[in-house]
Parts: C-alpha cells; sequence; structure tokens
C-alpha cells in the first residue's frame, strides 16, 4: 500500500509546485490571478460591448456592475416615446427616498451611435434637467444590435431617420441580471414596477 501511494503523493506534490510556479508567473506579469467575483449565468454582463458616456469617456458594459440598474434604450431625434421615456425614469427615481434614489443606476443607451454624438448625449441630459450621475452611452456601432437583444428592445430604422422601438425600462440586479420590465406608455411610472426597484435596493 504504502509503495502504490508514493508515486501519486510525489505527482501532486510536483503539481502544486507547478501550480505555485505558474500563479506565481502570472503575478510576476501583471496578470490577475482570478477575477473577484464571477458573474452568474444568466447575467447581462457577459456582453463585451464597448460605450462612450455623454462626457465623452470610455467604458465597458460591464462596468454597470455593482448597484441595481435602471436601463433604457432611445434616440436623440425621438420626439415622440424617448422623451416619455426619460421623464418616466425621472419620476419613477423621484419617488424613491434621498438614500434609495442615490444607489440606484441609470444608463440611456442610443440606438443611434452614428448621429448620437456624446455631445447630443450631453444636450438631451441637459435639456431634461436630469440627475448628474445619469450616463447617456453609445455603444459601438457594432454592438448596438447584441445590446438590445439581450435587453428585449426590438427596433427598426425607417426610411425618414426615425426609428421604431420598444419603449422599455428595464430593471437590472448589481449583478446584471434581469429583475423587471416596465412598458412606458406616459411619464408617470407603473406603481408595480416602482415597488420591484424598491424591493432590489432593499435586497442590495
Amino acid at each position: 500500500m504504502n509503495i502504490s501511494l508514493t508515486p501519486l503523493l510525489l505527482a501532486l506534490g510536483l503539481g502544486l509546485c507547478l501550480s505555485g510556479t505558474a500563479i506565481g508567473d502570472a503575478q510576476a506579469a501583471g496578470v490577475p490571478a482570478a477575477p473577484a467575483q464571477v458573474l452568474p449565468g444568466e447575467s447581462l454582463y457577459h456582453l463585451r460591448a464597448g460605450l462612450t458616456d455623454q462626457h465623452g469617456q470610455a467604458l465597458q458594459w460591464a462596468a454597470l456592475r455593482g448597484r441595481p440598474q435602471l436601463v433604457s434604450m432611445f434616440y436623440v431625434n425621438c420626439h415622440l416615446m424617448c422623451p416619455l421615456i426619460l421623464e418616466n425614469a425621472k419620476a419613477l427615481q423621484k419617488q424613491l427616498p434621498a438614500a434609495e434614489r442615490e444607489r440606484l443606476g441609470v444608463a440611456i443607451l442610443t440606438l443611434d451611435p452614428a448621429r448620437d454624438t456624446p455631445e447630443s448625449l450631453a444636450a438631451v441630459a441637459q435639456r431634461h434637467r436630469v440627475p448628474a450621475d445619469w450616463r447617456f452611452l453609445r455603444p459601438a456601432p457594432d454592438d448596438v444590435r447584441a445590446l438590445a437583444s439581450v435587453l428585449d428592445v426590438r427596433y427598426r430604422f425607417r426610411e425618414d431617420g426615425s426609428v421604431n422601438h420598444t419603449s422599455m425600462l428595464v430593471l437590472l440586479d448589481p449583478d446584471g441580471r434581469v429583475l423587471a420590465r416596465s412598458e412606458v406608455v406616459g411619464a408617470a411610472p407603473d406603481p408595480a414596477f416602482l415597488q420591484q426597484v424598491r424591493t432590489a435596493l432593499a435586497a442590495d
């Protein structure tokens, strides 16, 4: 018995030594040994997408991770439903206590990055007087359809340059899992959706 275990113990010891060397080499090369926390399988943040905010700062889609997020998609030249999306989100946020309001992120992504520059997104933020921490985000052109798909936002460009699209607010948990959706039909938030936001913030 002792004879048969010896090679196994030697192999395990050698494996641990090699593993430690590999980790040491990786750390020496500046490569993180492991992510701090693995994303859950259903997280939308698995999607790799590049964005630019209304201040011209580049970020990754997954950078929204860390707190509940209210997310929607719109475009600047929309004069019908998109203003309602913004006003609906504003009204919802105003109905939260100040402490909860600060813990809810709001991210509005454009469907039309070809025309919606950071400057035009900043102008929309100013025109609608939204809180300073709202993010208006311009996806890389190749990433728009993938982001719309994971958010279940359907859209189609028309010949006149307008865009038919779903008017939706999506609530994500801090890890990017979809908790709830609310179809926007006016400036007033859906009371049931508001309660889901409150529940998400209470659980965070």
